[in-house]
């Protein structure tokens, strides 16, 4: 996928890109952050190898990786979105919305099941589309524009399904969710095969270019010949696509169609992007941050329900962490900031020095 960009402007494009720590390129800071999540995760593992025999258990271990292939899949679509500076409430919704769509097209509505499929991920693609367009040519914040669109999905995923299940589920998603090959589940080979295919989008195309130019630095990248509205609308269909592919899978998770599923996903997903060190403010991060960042959160909330913490507990740990995400996001911001002013003076000195 190619963003055009004016030949003239090259040049400009690859400053950008140097000091926006484009392609592939891992910054320093990036490094450290990636291997101290790294490092927590081991910790916490070892932790709660100690506090319950249950943890190591096979049936554990494939139980916390299911369910963090879901919230993998669809923060690597948030990851894009929050790339661009922008952000997409409306995840959790289209994910629902997609697996009532996809068992009811095929179950009540006739359609073949590849067909049924086809809609749903459709739709998802389809919302972002409406997402991204609300964002651009409308001008509407993306936090109001997916905020009612999340509205509109989880109603519409209610309105479909009358508030109930819907099953049975077609064969084949009961076939790929026991599928496996040599021996490690196909979901999870899946997800590590898509975050794969968006790292390398992000660091070796010139959409991925696009994408950090465009979160990065707006302005610069209009002035580089990249098409911003056009990069963000694309960015905001990837995710309302993976959402619905995320949709697919819990379907054959669950092996029925949920309008009650996802609820709260969007916040999850949001904590595993930011946590992973994508910036809020757009421009910086890594899909690998953003895989580690999911297991993190995998891992508290297994925790939580192994350690038998109360429900309402559960809420307090979860809000802690997007606090403690958008705190450290933030202190990452101010880093990096200072050390391209570090960077600017140093260049500026040796000019100075050379002429």
């Amino acid at each position: 996928m190619k963003i055009k960009t004016d030949d003239g402007a090259r040049p400009l494009l690859e400053r950008l890109g140097d000091s926006m720590a484009l392609g592939g390129s891992t910054t320093f800071l990036e490094v450290v952050q990636s291997l101290g999540l790294l490092t927590v995760i081991v910790i916490c593992s070892i932790v709660l190898s100690f506090a319950s025999p249950v943890f190591l258990t096979i049936i554990n271990i494939e139980n916390l990786l299911f369910t963090a292939t879901i919230v993998a899949v669809v923060a690597v679509g948030q990851a894009f979105v929050i790339l661009v500076a922008g952000i997409d409430l409306s995840v959790g919704a289209v994910l629902a919305l997609s697996s009532v769509l996809a068992v009811g097209l095929s179950l009540h509505g006739g359609l073949p099941v590849p067909v049924a499929i086809a809609a749903a991920l459709l739709t998802g693609g389809g919302i972002g589309l409406v997402n991204g367009l609300c964002a651009t040519v409308l001008r509407i914040p993306p936090l109001i524009a997916t905020l009612a669109m999340m509205s509109i999905a989880r109603g519409a995923a209610f309105l479909y399904s009358g508030g109930r299940n819907i099953a049975p589920v077609p064969k084949v998603f009961i076939e790929v969710q026991a599928a496996r090959i040599f021996g490690i589940p196909v979901v999870i080979l899946f997800t590590l095969a898509l975050a794969l295919v968006a790292h390398f989008v992000l660091t070796r195309t010139s959409f991925g270019r696009s994408i950090y130019a465009t979160g990065g630095n707006p302005v610069a990248a209009r002035l580089a010949g990249i098409r911003t509205d056009r990069v963000t609308v694309i960015a905001f269909v990837i995710s309302g696509l993976t959402a619905a592919i995320g949709g697919l899978m819990i379907t054959a998770r669950l092996e029925a169609g949920a309008a009650t599923a996802a609820f709260g996903m969007e916040l999850t997903v949001i904590s595993a992007v930011v946590i992973g060190g994508v910036s809020l403010f757009g421009g910086e991060g890594k899909i690998v941050g953003v895989l580690l960042g999911v297991l993190l959160l995998g891992l508290v909330q297994n925790a939580v329900n192994l350690l038998n913490v109360p429900p309402n507990y559960d809420l307090v740990v979860s809000g802690v962490v997007i606090a403690a995400a958008a705190a450290l996001d933030v202190a990452r911001r101010k880093y990096v900031e200072a050390g391209l002013l570090r960077r600017t003076i140093i260049d500026k000195g040796e000019s100075a020095d050379g002429k």
